[in-house]
């Protein structure tokens, strides 16, 4: 019997972290060889140390926050879709993502991600 959670609980696990800009706890639900992508192929990080790399500025902005709108999950896969608030030269603002995870034992094997249009 596996203790690993179900693939849902993985990437809640992943937002709570990431709205709580806890950055070891947010890279500690990737796999250690994972892998971030743009939609399209565009690989973005591999492996947690560049992922990290590629989160920290991010996590220091003061208006970072993922508010979900709405999770499906099929099998290992689990889409989101968000409202990302994030700190723009202009300001704060919002805008649209999806992001399309593959989790496997217990970790994000692979993250995909899409920008859409500014919310605000």
């Amino acid at each position: 019997m596996s203790n690993f959670q179900p693939p849902e609980a993985v990437v809640q696990r992943q937002l709570d972290a990431y709205n709580a800009k806890d950055l070891p706890a947010w890279v500690a639900t990737y796999a250690p060889d994972a892998k971030q992508f743009a939609l399209g192929g565009t690989v973005l990080a591999e492996g947690r140390e560049a992922i990290a790399a590629r989160a920290q500025q991010r996590f220091a902005e003061p208006d970072l926050h993922a508010r979900l709108l709405q999770r499906v999950v099929m099998g290992q896969v689990v889409v989101d879709h968000e409202a990302l608030t994030r700190t723009f030269a202009d300001g704060p603002g919002t805008v649209e993502l999806v992001c399309v995870y593959l989790v496997d034992q217990g970790h994000i094997q692979s993250a995909t991600f899409h920008f859409g249009s500014r919310l605000d």
